[in-house]
């Protein structure tokens, strides 16, 4: 328990992901490759994609409106939106439309941009809200679009990512404290090996005057690097946090990591020392859905009747930024 007295406990959890689908035998009729290929080297077989009629904000409040419900309360009585996305439907954000679709009138909403660390990141920023006694109820979607932003015709890209939202809801307690420990980290020395890049031209407006108009290019990706930076920091990085919560990898009895490779999620595991049993796995049917992807997996480990009331959950994210994040928790009041 936190010197406040007030602690949190996450008691709702829903995800909303598109109907249209992506094999990775569609993927062979835009570039060359091949399911065998793709499955081998990532663990992904298909990814649902959004449709140009559905909008980030309109997968975001469907997850949420199924975390509200699971935690047994309205809209009204939420006092906090915290949307973890970087594909927002407008550049000044998406959060308050959310906020608007869920009717949640009571509710101070914004959007949070920390890429595929995104929804740990706006977690752990949920916690100090509530933990200050600001807010009570915070409700904490994870959501992303990517394929808005995917060349697809780069067959080192367009393979991996999926859209999809998930959402947890946060409660203050008084008599406990489930958010166990975290840790945070940037590295902008890293930033040029995953990027969606603004790119634009000049453009003068009179003499001696010129501005930059333009837009945002596609993503691109050092595949290498990212995947060396993930091996290396997200175990030291989980590590540090079950220090602080003073337990050691054998008292979880879940992981779950950003969903970008299983390669990666392999890799992790062994470094720790976590049974392949204990790791939540997702993304062979939904691909690298970014700041989703934690809440998406959670959501679907809990409906599955995997994850149940009391389970300690490591869970982290990393990604473009760089950034890089771990959260300890217990699942339920």
């Amino acid at each position: 328990m936190n010197s406040s007295g007030i602690g949190i406990a996450i008691t709702g959890c829903g995800s909303a992901t598109p109907t249209q689908i992506m094999t990775n035998d569609d993927l062979t009729h835009l570039v060359d490759t091949s399911d065998e290929w793709i499955h081998a080297r990532t663990g992904i077989s298909r990814r649902h994609l959004a449709s140009s009629e559905i909008g980030l904000a309109e997968l975001s409040a469907q997850a949420a409106a199924e975390a509200i419900k699971r935690a047994q309360l309205t809209p009204s009585e939420i006092d906090l939106i915290i949307l973890a996305t970087s594909t927002p439907d407008d550049l000044f954000g998406s959060a308050a439309k959310v906020q608007s679709l869920l009717g949640a009138s009571n509710a101070v909403a914004f959007d949070l941009t920390a890429a595929c660390s995104g929804f740990v990141f706006a977690l752990v920023t949920a916690a100090q809200f509530i933990r200050t006694g600001v807010y009570q109820r915070v409700v904490v979607i994870g959501a992303d679009i990517l394929s808005r932003w995917v060349d697809w015709s780069d067959r080192s890209t367009c393979v991996l990512f999926g859209d999809g939202a998930g959402a947890v809801v946060c409660q203050g307690t008084s008599d406990h404290d489930n958010l166990l420990s975290f840790e945070l980290y940037s590295d902008g020395e890293q930033h040029d090996c995953l990027n969606l890049s603004y790119q634009g031209q000049k453009k003068s407006l009179k003499d001696n005057l010129t501005i930059s108009q333009g837009t945002y290019e596609p993503i691109t990706m050092n595949g290498r690097d990212v995947y060396r930076f993930a091996v290396a920091k997200v175990p030291e990085v989980i590590e540090k946090a079950l220090f602080r919560a003073n337990l050691n990898a054998d008292d979880l009895d879940w992981l779950i990591l950003h969903q970008a490779n299983q390669r990666i999620l392999d890799a992790v595991a062994q470094r720790l020392k976590i049974p392949s049993e204990k790791v939540i796995s997702n993304l062979g049917e939904y691909g690298n859905t970014s700041a989703a992807s934690i809440p998406l997996a959670f959501d679907e480990a809990v409906r599955e009747g995997k994850i149940k009331t009391g389970d300690v959950i490591a869970t982290s994210g990393f990604g473009a930024g760089l950034t890089w994040g771990a959260a300890i928790f217990v699942w339920g009041i």
